[in-house]
């Protein structure tokens, strides 16, 4: 079975400042596309897809460039931070055929998104440019993606780690996920979900909500590689996430482990 992972991170925070970034993180000061590289050859997966970790222009070129020169990587998702905290301009990169999508790093902002800045004109953008709008959002936030995507649905939308993350899934995020999962253009990516630390009951409740709401067709893949390896291995997040899938057809498998990525994310020519 072909494998994309949909969502990991390289940095150099020697080279390339990331304002977050804490010695004390227990995080690499290199995240290097090699190392990255030695990780998917081991686990037999076949390319994945960048995030930008932060949120700079130069950050958005050295990733660009580096994912350009990269054998598995090739596709990067750049970040968005509204103003006033975004640097005034937009990377000259934006354009590159790397560029498959952009992520807007919005979970401090109001619970419907309003608060954050021209985020329809980005997505007007990005439907416009056949690219797709990333949401690192929180779980409130998630019925915000379903109208944000009614209003544009030519645009393709894209929830990251399941708008959850490490959290604790409840009742309000059950039924905030199935409000997102609503409307057609919203997918969301397996990801960030801390599955080797829930237990199996857990993790497989989880994917099995997921696989319910969304269906394989609008999941992917993704390891949060090297955020995911401070407490466990690359190797272990992908045997979890196997682990946990609900049985799937060939179709669906698919889907979820690679094609749901190709479609949402095109391989630049």
């Amino acid at each position: 079975m072909r494998i994309v992972d949909a969502h990991v991170h390289v940095w150099d925070a020697d080279s390339v400042p990331i304002p977050w970034f804490r010695d004390d993180l227990g995080l690499p000061r290199q995240a290097a596309a090699a190392r990255l590289g030695r990780e998917l050859t081991a686990a037999r997966v076949s390319s994945a897809i960048a995030v930008q970790a932060a949120d700079s222009v130069a950050e958005a070129e050295w990733l660009t460039a580096t994912a350009a020169s990269d054998p598995f990587l090739r596709r990067v998702v750049l970040q968005y931070t509204p103003p006033p905290e975004r640097a005034a301009g937009a990377p000259a990169v934006a354009f590159s055929p790397a560029v498959v999508g952009v992520r807007a790093a919005v979970p401090q902002f109001a619970a419907d998104l309003s608060d954050v800045d021209s985020l329809d004109a980005l997505a007007d953008h990005l439907g416009a440019t056949a690219r797709t709008l990333e949401l690192l959002i929180r779980p409130d936030q998630l019925p915000a993606a379903a109208a944000l995507s009614r209003r544009h649905p030519g645009t393709a939308i894209v929830v990251c780690h399941l708008g959850l993350g490490a959290r604790t899934a409840d009742a309000a995020w059950r039924s905030a996920l199935a409000a997102a999962a609503s409307a057609p253009g919203v997918s969301a990516k397996v990801s960030g979900l801390d599955l080797p630390t829930r237990g199996e009951d857990e993790s497989r409740a989880l994917l099995r909500l997921a696989v319910d709401l969304f269906g394989a067709e609008r999941l992917s893949f993704g390891s949060d590689w090297p955020m995911s390896t401070r407490a466990t291995t690359y190797a272990a997040v992908l045997g979890a996430t196997h682990a946990a899938l609900p049985p799937l057809s060939d179709v669906s498998a698919r889907a979820f482990w690679s094609e749901t990525a190709d479609r949402l994310y095109p391989l630049p020519a």
